[in-house]
């Protein structure tokens, strides 16, 4: 079970500065592929590039979605995992049994509704990138959250499929930096009608997050604490400290919406987003074992 402590702690601000002592030795350093060095890097980065590296991030999310809501994973439901000339797809490191126990049907039935958005996420992808989609990687859903959870603070384990809260928590770290990975990619997207298409993603993306990070809202002040070193862990690990917001109550008002000080949402490089899927790795680990598959990794 996740260990939490000190409920009643909400200010962001607070939370870096734990986060910091807790996560210690994390490696912060090789943030280079922000827009700038990607123009600058040996070829330039293509609008394929920026797709099969979105289509990593929703392989990860269609995995854990999948699992907790059906206990198979995305390829036993028939969608694709392989690769350009049929490249084997990754596997999926798991515990046995994933499916969540789900106690309240409202829950469920939103679990079910993730699980199809991000299936649909991979097929649209799969199928705007042809024979340019790369396979899906090696995806680690046990000894990631694992580590995770001894970053933040909250314990040696964790296990996102335990409990309808557990999972909740478990989904709040993958659509919050979603929504930052596709604001910040927007920028590098040179056509239009890919561009287009990324946006509706972001704002499917930002609708699950609005509506995962409301349910831990609502969960109670031991939820709001658990998320909120996540949200501190996750800026620490992409470099900035600042850039991810828990959820609680700050100046009498709630946090749901995880956004700056102008409202606007939090936008993150690729290699911001690679530093927190990789668990402050420089070219793997964590979520992804042996990387990324594709040109960004």
């Amino acid at each position: 079970m996740i260990l939490i402590d000190d409920p009643n702690i909400a200010d962001h601000r607070q939370l870096n500065r734990r986060a910091a002592l807790l996560v210690g030795g994390a490696t912060l350093a090789g943030l280079a592929l922000s827009k700038s060095a990607l123009a600058q890097a040996a070829a330039a980065v293509t609008d394929t590039d920026i797709l099969n590296f979105a289509l990593n991030l929703e392989y990860l999310e269609a995995q854990f979605y999948t699992l907790a809501a059906t206990g198979k994973t995305i390829d036993q439901v028939g969608i694709g995992i392989t690769g350009p000339s049929g490249a084997a797809g990754g596997t999926v490191t798991v515990k046995s049994n994933p499916m969540v126990s789900f106690t309240t049907p409202l829950l469920q039935q939103f679990a079910a509704e993730l699980a199809t958005e991000e299936q649909n996420h991979v097929t649209f992808l799969r199928t705007a990138l042809g024979a340019s989609a790369v396979a899906m990687p090696n995806i680690d859903l046990l000894n990631s959250f694992n580590a995770l959870a001894l970053a933040a603070g909250l314990g040696a384990t964790f296990d996102p499929f335990a409990s309808e809260t557990n999972f909740l928590l478990g989904a709040f770290i993958f659509e919050d930096v979603g929504v930052t990975a596709y604001l910040g990619a927007a920028g590098l997207i040179s056509n239009k009608t890919y561009l287009d298409k990324a946006a509706g993603i972001l704002a499917v993306e930002a609708y699950h997050a609005g509506s995962i990070r409301t349910r831990i809202f609502q969960a109670g002040a031991g939820a709001q604490a658990a998320a909120s070193k996540i949200a501190a862990t996750r800026a620490l690990l992409d470099g900035t400290g600042n850039d991810d917001i828990g959820v609680g109550i700050s100046a009498g008002a709630a946090t749901i919406v995880d956004a700056d000080q102008n409202a606007l949402a939090f936008s993150r490089t690729t290699s911001q987003v690679l530093k927190i899927v990789y668990g402050g790795g420089s070219a793997s680990g964590a979520f992804y074992p042996n990387g990324l598959n594709g040109t960004i990794k």
